[in-house]
């Protein structure tokens, strides 16, 4: 669990690096996370008391390199800390340990299953998920849970994290015209929160129906010796 000393002179984010300037595998390291975090800010649009970050470090000493996961959730902290935004997460200024880490395996492992969930759960991360596309026989998407300082496998999908109030699961849709299987949010009752592209053609399709609605009760109305323009 991270502890914190406040005689100790701790760097600020400003005084550290904000990458560790390593190259993602895949387009999926960063597609993913992205995606997650964009529905967030639609979902979670008025709230400003949680943060997403996306391959940035995690700093929980000064005198240690950060862990960068792909992505990862944090609550209780500030969503913007100023117009420049953040430049990594040092969790002696957030005093708030991330709830939720995502890590994104692509074409070699580095650590995801051994060093890095050791150190998360070190941290007291509560929740972990890995997804692993390219798995075929095991789940391609586990989420763990920190429980007496052992990550558990949770069952499920997608997998409900009641101290965040939503649920992650993998589902195959189309986003930014790519079709293949993503990561999602979900609400209790398993249903999937839409991406802005979706919510968009829903929105049109109401917005045709509505239209038609109107169309069809304007020629009942004119077979009836009624002009409809005359009700408006």
């Amino acid at each position: 669990m991270f502890q914190y000393d406040p005689k100790l002179h701790w760097p600020s984010a400003e005084d550290l690096p904000d990458s560790d300037d390593t190259p993602v595998d895949n387009e999926l390291q960063d597609l993913i996370p992205g995606l997650l975090k964009a529905i967030l800010a639609l979902i979670w649009g008025n709230r400003q008391d949680w943060f997403f970050g996306v391959d940035m470090g995690i700093y929980y000493h000064p005198e240690q390199s950060a862990i960068v996961p792909d992505g990862f959730l944090s609550l209780g902290v500030e969503r913007c800390i100023d117009e420049d935004l953040r430049l990594s997460y040092t969790l002696w200024e957030e005093k708030q340990v991330p709830i939720f880490v995502l890590e994104v395996i692509s074409q070699t492992y580095r650590g995801e299953l051994t060093t890095k969930k050791d150190k998360y759960a070190e941290l007291g991360v509560l929740y972990y998920a890995v997804y692993n596309p390219r798995r075929r026989r095991k789940p391609r998407l586990e989420v763990f849970k920190l429980i007496n300082g052992v990550y558990d496998l949770l069952p499920g999908n997608p997998v409900w994290m009641p101290e965040i109030g939503l649920g992650i699961g993998r589902e195959t849709a189309v986003y930014q015209g790519i079709n293949r299987e993503w990561l999602f949010w979900y609400n209790q009752q398993g249903e999937r929160f839409l991406t802005a592209e979706e919510r968009a053609f829903v929105a049109e399709n109401r917005a045709e129906q509505a239209e038609r609605r109107a169309e069809i009760l304007a020629e009942r109305l004119r077979s009836l010796g009624i002009d409809p323009d005359t009700l408006i």
